[in-house]
This record gives structure tokens, C-alpha cells and sequence, in this order.
């Protein structure tokens, strides 16, 4: 471990104290936790918006910083801002060509395969093909329009082999969208090689709900229609507001969706302490954490921060016995490691499961 590491380690310590959970919290992976410093920031958003003192400036310059921080960790040069993932999925799945097949993997969250399902079923657009996440690179083929597959399937914590799905894509000539509102911020993903990078931020990234970003390629913004046209997305929003034609931002700007003003101010400075301590950093520590519980419960080790126990029928309420928060998804408790927990945390959910 590099000295660079071990400051930043120290970095995940000092955060560690932004957080005040009432229990062990190991359920990142439903919502991450508001630090104090994104509660504060709220709270004095609200009291401004109470007294009248809010401006639509202090609203545009906490979507720009946060728009601006978003494109540094996930490397893209192209962002548009929203509230969700399934709104940002269905302007895709509405743009793509019919004919050919798109594939999402088995037991894909549904805001990232519904979308391109109803094109299939009520459009007769492309035929959505659902394979195992394992085998979705190998499943490209000439026909293909689309990938869209999640980096870390929100059911048991499975990866993607993205840079399989990448060559795959490249081979073919087909676009891909991937959502990464379960990895971003303790997943190193490099968005640059994909279309859409997809994110809705209030998980891993530690924002308030209602905070999304998709970034996409050159290829991606000429291919796509910004069905969800508005005042936001304009070229000058000032003139914006009651135009009878159309004037677009530039780039990925012409899909932005007017955003939920209050979560903005909130995720500048959740967004910010991501950035200050680094993703690398965060995937060390989250991924040795879920790899102490795996080793705990005889478990292969894994690259993932998520881990899913399917043994234990009632595992969720024995872990809430035990004041630890986890949920059940998929058939088994899902537990999700962040920058907060701890390795006597770990300890204790294998105590509670144990027993």
C-alpha cells in the first residue's frame, strides 16, 4: 500500500465522521447517507426557499458544479442532468432504430430493461433479447442495436464484464448503455468507451433522491432524440420559456430535465467528498469489507461491495435484532459496504447471522 493510499485511508476515517447512523448501516445499495455536510447544505436551502431568498443562480450554479464533478469521476466530457434512470433509459429505448435486437441481461433492474421492453412490446420495435449476465458479450451480434446492462446488478451484487461488453460492442457497430447507479462512486468506471453512462446518484454517490446524470458519447447524442424537450434543456433558458421554436443546448445539454431545485445544493458537497477521498480509494476499502464478510460466511472472495446471503431464511430480521440495516432482495439479504462502515461492523453482522 502506497503512501498515497494510506493518506487517503486516513481521508475514509475522517469522513467516517460526517455520518451519525442510529445503527450499522449496511444498506447503501437502497440509499446512501446523508453526510452533515449535505444535511446542513439542505437545511439552508430550505430556509432560504422559506424566507423567499432563493435564486434560480444559486439553483444553476449547484446543477453546473455538480454536472462539472459527475464528468471528472466517470471521465466523460459530455452530461445531461435529470431525476431519474428510467427516464434517461427511456429517451434512448424510444430513439433506437426498430429491427435488430437489443440485450439486457436476466434479472436486470427494470428501470434499465421495462423501457426497452415496452419499445418491443407495444411498438414492435426492436426485439429484446435477455440473456444471462455472464453471457451477454458473447450474445452480440450483426443484428444488434444495443446493450444495456447495469456495471453491478442491484439483486445480488454480480459485475458486468464491461470491458468484454466494450470489445463485443466495438466489434459489431452496436451502442451501449450502462447504468451505474449501483457502482458509481466505489466502482472505477472509465465512461469514455461507452454511449450512455447512466446514474441516479442518491445510492453510492451519497446524494439526496432526485439527482441523476447521464453521459454520453458523440455517437450517443447524434443517435438519440431529446423526446423530453424543455425550458432546461434550451440554449438560453432565460429566452426558453415561452419559445414557439426550438433552440437546444449544445451537446448532451438538450437532454437536461428541469431539476428537483433543493437535492442540487445537497449533492454538491456529497458529490465533492467522493471526489476529495477518490473512487480508487473507496474501492479498496468497500470491496476488503465485503471480502471480511464474505471470508466470514465461507465465501469466494469477490470484487464487488455488495454481497447477497441466501442461506439463511430470516437473515434480514436477524440482522435488524442485532441493530444492523440491511434489505432482502432477490430471495436473500442483501448487505452493501460503504465509506462509513467499519471492519467491527462487518464483525457484527457474521455475529448476528451466526446466531
Amino acid at each position: 500500500m502506497n503512501a498515497d493510499t494510506n493518506f487517503n485511508l486516513s481521508q475514509i476515517r475522517k469522513a467516517r465522521q460526517l455520518f451519525s447512523p442510529e445503527m450499522v448501516y449496511l444498506d447503501t445499495a437502497t440509499y446512501g447517507l446523508a453526510s452533515r455536510c449535505t444535511a446542513v447544505a439542505m437545511a439552508q436551502g430550505v430556509t432560504q426557499w422559506h424566507a423567499g431568498a432563493a435564486t434560480m443562480q444559486d439553483y444553476d450554479t449547484a446543477v453546473e458544479e455538480c454536472r462539472a464533478t459527475y464528468g471528472r469521476l466517470m471521465g466523460a466530457q459530455e452530461v445531461a442532468v435529470g431525476h431519474g434512470t428510467a427516464g434517461f433509459v427511456g429517451t434512448v429505448a424510444a430513439s433506437v432504430k426498430s429491427g435488430g435486437n437489443v440485450i439486457v441481461a436476466r434479472d436486470e433492474f427494470t428501470s434499465v430493461a421495462w423501457p426497452f421492453l415496452v419499445q418491443d412490446v407495444m411498438r414492435a420495435g426492436c426485439q429484446v433479447r435477455i440473456v444471462p449476465l455472464a453471457d451477454v458479450a458473447r450474445a452480440v451480434d450483426m443484428q444488434t442495436r444495443l446493450i444495456a446492462i447495469s456495471a453491478v446488478q442491484s439483486r445480488n451484487g454480480d459485475l458486468a464484464d464491461l470491458d468484454a461488453i466494450a470489445r463485443a460492442a466495438s466489434e459489431h457497430g452496436c451502442e451501449t448503455l450502462v447504468d451505474v447507479t449501483q457502482s458509481a462512486g466505489w466502482l472505477p468506471i472509465d465512461a469514455s468507451i461507452f454511449d450512455y453512462v447512466i446514474c441516479s446518484s442518491y445510492k453510492w454517490l451519497l446524494t439526496p433522491r432526485g439527482v441523476a446524470f447521464m453521459a454520453m458519447s458523440e455517437r450517443g447524442i447524434r443517435s438519440t432524440l431529446p423526446i423530453s424537450a424543455n425550458w432546461y434543456a434550451g440554449a438560453s433558458r432565460g429566452t426558453a420559456l415561452y419559445a414557439d421554436h426550438l433552440q437546444l443546448g449544445e451537446g448532451a445539454r438538450q437532454f437536461d430535465v428541469s431539476p428537483a431545485w433543493l437535492c442540487w445544493l445537497g449533492a454538491v458537497p456529497a458529490l465533492e467528498l467522493i471526489e476529495s477521498i477518490g473512487v480508487e480509494t473507496i474501492n479498496a476499502h468497500n470491496v476488503a469489507l465485503a471480502n471480511r464478510f464474505r471470508e466470514g460466511r465461507d465465501m469466494s472472495p469477490a470484487e464487488s461491495a455488495i454481497v447477497s446471503v441466501t442461506d439463511i431464511q430470516n437473515a434480514e430480521e436477524c440482522l435488524q435484532r442485532a441493530g444492523v440495516k440491511a434489505s432482502t432482495r432477490g430471495g436473500g439479504v442483501r448487505l452493501a459496504f460503504h465509506l462509513y462502515n467499519t471492519e467491527a461492523e462487518v464483525d457484527r453482522a457474521l455475529d448476528a447471522l451466526a446466531a
